[in-house]
C-alpha cells in the first residue's frame, strides 16, 4: 500500500508560543511526532500555514473581531513555521481558511490518493482538512500522536468524530504509519 502524501498542518509560532492566545498545549508532542514521520515521506510532504486574509469577508470579519491580534500580514513572525520546520519545508501552502484541502494540495496528493495528516489543531484545521479531503475521495489517515488540539479533550473529541468517517478517514499512530511504510 502506498505511503501517500504527508500534509503537516500549521506548525507555526502562533500555535507553539505558550503566550499566544492560540497556544496549543501539546504542540511539542505533535512536533516530535511530525519529526518522526518526515523521513518516511521524503519528497512527499506539504507544510501548510494559516494566515489572516487581507480583507476578511462574511463571518470571517466577526472571527477577526474576536481575535484582533491575528490581523497581521502573511510575513508577520507569528505565522512563521516553528521548531526548525522552515528548513525542512520544501513545499509550503498558505491558506486563509481552516481547511487546507485546496486544489494545490489535492494535486500533490493525486486523484484517489492517500493523505496523511499531522499538525495542529486537531479540532480545527486538521479536522477541516480531513473532512474535505475525504469528501473529495482521498483516503485520509490522521496521525493522532503527531497532532495536538486546543486542549486534550478537544483533541480526543475531534479524533472520535473523525473515526466515525471510517473507512474514509482512519485515525492511526506514528508507529503504525512507520510500520506500514517499512521505515
Amino acid at each position: 500500500m502506498s505511503a501517500g502524501h504527508l500534509a503537516v498542518i500549521d506548525m507555526q509560532r502562533v500555535f507553539a508560543d505558550p503566550a499566544s492566545p492560540w497556544a496549543t498545549p501539546r504542540y511539542a508532542d505533535a512536533a516530535a511526532g511530525v519529526r518522526r514521520l518526515l523521513p518516511a515521506f521524503a519528497g512527499r510532504v506539504t507544510f501548510t500555514w494559516f494566515v489572516a486574509a487581507e480583507r476578511p469577508a462574511g463571518a470571517w470579519r466577526a472571527y477577526y473581531d474576536r481575535w484582533p491580534f491575528a490581523r497581521r500580514p502573511p510575513d508577520a513572525a507569528l505565522w512563521e513555521l516553528s521548531d526548525g520546520f522552515a528548513e525542512l519545508a520544501d513545499h509550503v501552502l498558505d491558506a486563509t481558511t481552516f481547511g487546507k484541502w485546496t486544489p494545490a494540495l489535492a494535486s500533490r496528493v493525486g486523484p484517489a490518493g492517500r493523505l496523511v495528516l499531522a499538525g495542529v489543531s486537531t479540532d480545527c484545521c486538521v479536522l477541516s482538512t480531513a473532512l474535505a479531503a475525504a469528501d473529495a475521495g482521498a483516503e485520509v489517515l490522521v496521525v493522532a500522536d503527531a497532532c495536538a488540539g486546543a486542549d486534550d479533550e478537544a483533541h480526543r473529541m475531534a479524533l472520535q468524530i473523525m473515526e466515525l468517517y471510517r473507512p474514509l478517514i482512519r485515525v492511526t499512530t506514528v508507529a503504525d504509519v512507520l510500520a506500514e511504510t517499512g521505515t
